[in-house]
Formats: structure tokens, sequence, C-alpha cells
């Protein structure tokens, strides 16, 4: 039985692709920070559809140097992780705090790599390791107002095409997605008028559903992406391409 982490679960995509790992057949880990009852929902709904795997739910605060120990105690098998988790800061750079940037580079991408470098001997346990990052456009193309967002995004990108080619030897694979515009919380705030000038700008004319980048990460995650790693997949609706 395959065993994934996914860091972030109780959020939007990260619960999307909770759902589409346990229908393919991964038993989880899935992390969370203060959505417990959204997470606890998660498992009990993942144990009633799928009976003969595992769901067990870890508590962390990603923002906390040694959150990785406490997550990588909490594993035994391991084979695939998923860096879903994330967050970021709506503003100028010279408003943005030296606190604020601790909190994205700590939570999207230390404790992260530190997660990978722990479970590295039991990922390359049978050759077959999975990691896959959520990146983003913006790791891509950057973006004004989320400026460090974007060197948080890039640098987890680089660690991709890096660490992917360190491991390779050993059967893990490593890529992200990097997702456009998603329908998340986390894009709620937008005014009808500031919703229609980024629609204007995306091919599609639409955002991503969380489920469609949960898709991709399932692709990465199987066989069929065996001979997939280093890869920065963009799932933008031809946004920023």
């Amino acid at each position: 039985m395959k065993h994934a982490l996914i860091l972030g679960a109780s959020g939007d995509i990260g619960t999307a692709c909770a759902r589409v790992l346990a229908a393919q057949g991964w038993s989880l880990y899935l992390h969370y920070f203060r959505n417990q009852d959204k997470i606890s929902a998660l498992q009990q709904q993942l144990i009633a559809d799928y009976p003969t795997q595992e769901f067990f739910v870890i508590q962390a605060d990603l923002n906390q140097a040694g959150a990785s120990d406490k997550i990588t105690k909490s594993l035994f098998n391991i084979d695939g992780v998923v860096v879903a988790n994330g967050q970021t800061i709506y503003q100028l750079l010279t408003e943005t705090t030296s606190h604020a940037m601790d909190d994205l580079w700590t939570s999207m991408l230390k404790n992260p790599v530190e997660i990978c470098q722990q479970v590295q001997a039991k990922l390359s346990r049978e050759h077959q390791g999975k990691i896959v990052f959520i990146g983003s456009v913006y790791g891509l193309q950057g973006s004004a107002m989320e400026v460090m967002y974007s060197t948080v995004k890039g640098a987890q990108h680089a660690f991709v095409k890096a660490y992917a080619q360190e491991v390779a030897s050993l059967g893990i694979t490593v890529n992200a997605v990097a997702p456009g515009a998603v329908a998340t919380q986390m894009n709620t705030d937008w005014t009808a008028e500031e919703m229609q000038e980024l629609l204007n700008e995306i091919p599609l004319n639409r955002m991503a559903k969380p489920e469609e980048i949960g898709a991709a990460v399932g692709f990465l995650m199987s066989k069929s992406a065996n001979y997939i790693t280093g890869t920065i997949l963009p799932v933008t609706g031809g946004w920023k391409v």
C-alpha cells in the first residue's frame, strides 16, 4: 500500500489532491494547522469511501522552526510527498516586515525542504518515490504586490529542478505544478471589477477549479509520470505564458 504526505491538506487545493490520490489507491497523512473541523470531515469521508486504505491526521504549524521534525516523526511508511500548503502577502515590498518574510520562507520552503531531506531514505526504498510541490505562475513570471510570495515560489521551482537531479538515481521524481488563478478561499476578496479584469487576461476566461490542480498532481504522482522529473507544469488556462 502506498502512503503519501499532503502538507496543507485542509486547504482547497490540498483537499482536492487528497481526493484524487485516495481515488488512485494512496493511503494519506493529512497535514493541517488550524482547520481541524475541515480536516476531520475530510478524513472521515475518505475512510468511508476507501475503507481498505489508511488516513491519518497530523497537526503542525509550518511557520515554526522544527515543524518538519514533528511531522516526519509521525510518518511510518512514506512513498510520496505533496507540498500544497501556502500563504501570501499582498502588499508592497517596502511594507513587508522581516517577520512576514520569515513566515513565507519557513512555511513554504524551509520546512518542506527539511521534510524531503528527512524522508529521502524512505522514499528511495522502493525506487519509486514521488515529490510534487504546488508552485505558482508567479514563481515563473513574478507579480507586483506579491514580491516575496513570487520569490519563495521561484525558490520552490529551483529546488525542484536541482533536487530532481540529485535523487534521480534513487528512483525519486521531483516535480511542481504551477497554477495560475484558482478559485480558492485565498482569492475571495476580489471585487467584481477586479475579478473581471483578471478573467479578461486569462485566455480560457475563467479561474481553475481546485480539482483541476489536483488532477495534475495526481498525474505527476502516478506511474504514468515515472519518466518526468525536474519539471514545472503550468496549469494556467493560458495566462502569463
